[in-house]
């Protein structure tokens, strides 16, 4: 028997309502919505708790994954956090103060700067991934092993798919009437 949750029912109420669409796009983007919003609330819970906000995270990991030094270009940390140029000058910045990175002058280009993590921003990033991990195990913990890889399987392809498009800017064209 199929368990039925609260996209189902969201979905019966406007097949009822509007049978003329087609929603099965609706069962796994809907779905994906509301999953999205508990992973985002468990982030945020592991990253306050290691003494973090999201975004600090955002910009520590790209430092942490990169290895001994810990050190990249503002250019690297925009790209890889998908941010603006002045959003991440003004994360640069917060997180300076904080004590979590300093700014340097690249060695390979006077005019440069690099941005390095600093031993408190590595701690408060280690933790909040321990933290991480440990609770986006818990929000997996209904999934077996092998579900899960089918899962990641299907997700890497979406997410391929996608990433082709470019979002939606201007208006979008309704029907007449619409």
């Amino acid at each position: 028997m199929k368990q039925e949750d609260e996209v189902d029912r969201i979905i019966a109420a406007w097949e009822r309502e509007r049978p003329d669409l087609d929603l099965a796009p609706l069962t796994v983007f809907s779905r994906l919505w509301r999953i999205a919003k508990h992973v985002e609330r468990a982030r945020a819970h592991a990253f306050e708790r290691s003494g973090l906000a999201s975004w600090e995270f955002d910009v520590l990991s790209v430092l942490r994954r990169s290895g001994s030094p810990f050190t990249q270009s503002p250019k690297v940390l925009v790209q890889q956090t998908m941010v603006s140029s002045g959003t991440m000058t003004n994360r640069i910045d917060r997180m300076v103060e904080r004590g979590l990175v300093r700014r340097l002058t690249d060695p390979n280009d006077g005019r440069g700067v690099l941005v390095e993590m600093t031993p408190h921003g590595l701690t408060l990033v280690d933790a909040a991934m321990t933290r991480l991990s440990d609770a986006e195990e818990h929000l997996l913990g209904g999934l077996a092993r092998s579900e899960r890889d089918r899962l990641s399987v299907l997700l890497r392809r979406l997410a391929a798919s996608v990433d082709r498009f470019e979002p939606v800017t201007g208006p979008i064209d309704l029907p007449e009437g619409g």
